[in-house]
């Protein structure tokens, strides 16, 4: 420790390094001249500091410490600027809420002053960046804020954001930045060391283990719905053979990364609704909505376990599922601790046997159909189930030759199709539905791991989204050979799909066109990418994919260049 001073614009990138982030993502302003200044009055000094990466908008910034941390589980810090950069970073806060990501998020505050202070206001924005409560855009979707007031603060502050932010459940917590104290010198006391704050992370109640554990066991129609994950590798690798040896059937639905391997014979796919009609004990494993209310009708009977660090997602004002038995903590630990503790009991292994056969032959018809509707949209244009088809056949290709890989996924390929196995596999957007997320975070995770071989699959409307500009930039930057498939329908798809959902039988049902969902006349995005050097490649006919995909598989692991697929799919799709 030292006595020296520092800038406290300076003090606060070390402290984050003693924190363990590694990687801020940062877009700078006129809030940054005490930063600036203090990284290079750091740097000087052979400071340990984490690595800026510099992003051309704000939610680049914010959607690549969100996949940084899905493939590394290490927290990223994001620094905006004032409350313009963090009003268009608010949308990936709101993700990232979401999800449950924990990152610290930052934004400087216009200065205070007016003059007289060194930091006061020197330009016109200074007074319209002005807010009475800027912590207002980002309150409802962080889980702590505050305003720094002094210098000397730095180390304790950060220490407490890191803290919340890695508790049960883990999310995104703000600070706001004021000029004026970035400006001021602080001791370097402190500023080298890790939290004095550890994280308060919950696990089960033994009593509500044990009651969730003799209800599976004694279940005569019991099912697994799965939505967020296993939670941890090592609870990943355990839920397979756990399932099996109970003879549990799971249901992945909507499903934004992989508890089960798709493969596996317990999987009965995405669909629960006819298992739930038979259930008389249902296992959600953290689920926002396990099933769609309206169209299920449930065992009069049944008892719901519901798993997770907030399994009744007590900040999403309305979810009224059942949740007669709770087992609040992280998911890894917390599963694992229920595998545990049901090995202990008592199985009918001839009962067990008989359901294991029945379900793993429903498993296996589910599989068998989904390849043949693949085979059925191979033409052109072609179907996203093709294409997801595809990929997932080149990723168990790329797997037989010991390399990992991680589909981020925003309207693009579905899960279903791309038969995925691993942990960390696949990650489909948050449910919160702030599009532009995929591109940006697929990038946070080529960051993390810079072997993994990492695709970002997206419609085309969620590409335009993405400030495509700005992440092409970032991946020549920085080298990350991330490769894009744009699932180019032409329309809003989602748009599409929910208005039939709605009125099945509707007037737009009949429409040759449905109104508000055109993206016509569609740009040639691989110009777009082609400005920042990309392997580009448009794909009309679904025969011709799979060798596009090896070549792109092929440019982005030996040359480690980006790449972009443009890939013709039918409007109806």
């Amino acid at each position: 420790m030292s006595d020296e001073m520092i800038t406290a614009g300076g003090a606060i990138f070390g402290k984050l390094k003693a924190l363990g982030v590694e990687h801020v993502f940062v877009n700078s302003g006129t809030d940054f001249p005490p930063i600036v200044e203090g990284l290079v009055e750091a740097g000087r000094r052979a400071l340990d500091l984490p690595e800026p990466i510099i992003c051309p908008h704000e939610s680049v910034a914010v959607g690549m410490a969100h996949g940084y941390y899905q493939i590394s589980g290490k927290q990223a810090a994001v620094m905006l600027h004032t409350n313009v950069g963090l009003a268009n970073g608010a949308m990936g806060a709101i993700n990232a809420w979401c999800d449950q990501i924990p990152m610290i998020l930052m934004s400087g505050r216009t200065p205070v002053t007016e003059s007289r202070r060194f930091g006061a206001r020197t330009v016109p924005i200074g007074w319209g960046q002005e807010m009475f409560d800027q912590a207002a855009l980002v309150r409802e979707c962080t889980k702590w804020e505050y305003e720094l007031r002094f210098p000397e603060q730095v180390s304790e502050v950060f220490e407490r954001a890191w803290a919340i932010s890695e508790s049960t459940p883990k999310g995104p917590v703000y600070l706001s930045l004021p000029r004026e104290v970035l400006c001021e010198q602080t001791a370097e006391y402190g500023l080298d060391q890790p939290s004095r704050m550890a994280p308060a992370i919950a696990a089960p109640e033994a009593s509500s283990l044990a009651r969730a554990a003799a209800l599976l066991a004694g279940a005569k129609s019991p099912l697994i719905i799965a939505q967020r994950g296993a939670g941890s590798a090592e609870a990943f690798a355990a839920f397979a053979p756990f399932v099996d040896s109970w003879a549990l059937p799971v249901s992945q639905y909507w499903a934004n990364t992989p508890t089960l391997a798709l493969s596996h014979p317990m999987h009965i796919g995405q669909d629960p609704t006819d298992a739930l009609a038979e259930a008389d004990v249902v296992l959600v494993i953290d689920s926002l909505a396990p099933w769609w209310p309206d169209q299920v009708q449930l065992h009069p009977d049944v008892t719901v376990i519901q798993l997770g660090a907030d399994p009744l997602f007590s900040r999403t004002p309305i979810r009224n599922f059942p949740a007669h038995v709770t087992l609040v903590g992280e998911t890894g630990p917390s599963l694992l601790a229920l595998i545990d503790t049901m090995s202990a009991l008592p199985r009918d292994e001839v009962t067990l046997d008989v359901r294991r056969k029945a379900i793993a032959a429903e498993s296996a018809a589910t599989r068998a159909a989904l390849v043949a509707t693949a085979e059925r949209g191979k033409g052109g244009p072609m179907t996203k189930a093709w294409v997801a088809h595809c990929l997932g056949q080149a990723i168990k290709e790329q797997a037989g030759k010991g390399r990992k890989s991680t589909v981020f996924h925003e309207l693009g390929c579905p899960l279903a199709h791309l038969d995925v196995e691993d942990h960390k596999s696949y990650f489909q957007e948050p449910h919160s539905g702030g599009l532009g997320w995929g591109f940006p975070a697929a990038l946070g995770g080529q960051l993390a791991d810079p072997d993994r071989l990492v695709f970002a699959t997206m419609g085309d409307g969620s590409y335009m989204f993405a400030n495509p500009t700005a992440c092409h930039q970032i991946a020549e930057a920085h080298a990350l050979p991330v490769i894009v498939m744009i699932l180019n329908n032409g329309e809003w798809g989602a748009v599409r799909q929910s208005v039939l959902g709605l009125y099945p039988t509707g007037e737009a049902k009949q429409a040759n066109s449905v109104p508000l969902t055109s993206l016509r006349p569609s740009p040639d995005f691989t110009r777009t990418a082609e400005a920042s050097r990309a392997w580009t490649a448009t794909v009309d006919q679904g025969e011709d994919l799979p060798a596009v995909l090896n070549e792109a598989i092929r440019v982005a692991t030996t040359e480690r260049r980006q790449v972009l697929l443009n890939i013709a799919i039918r409007p109806d799709n």
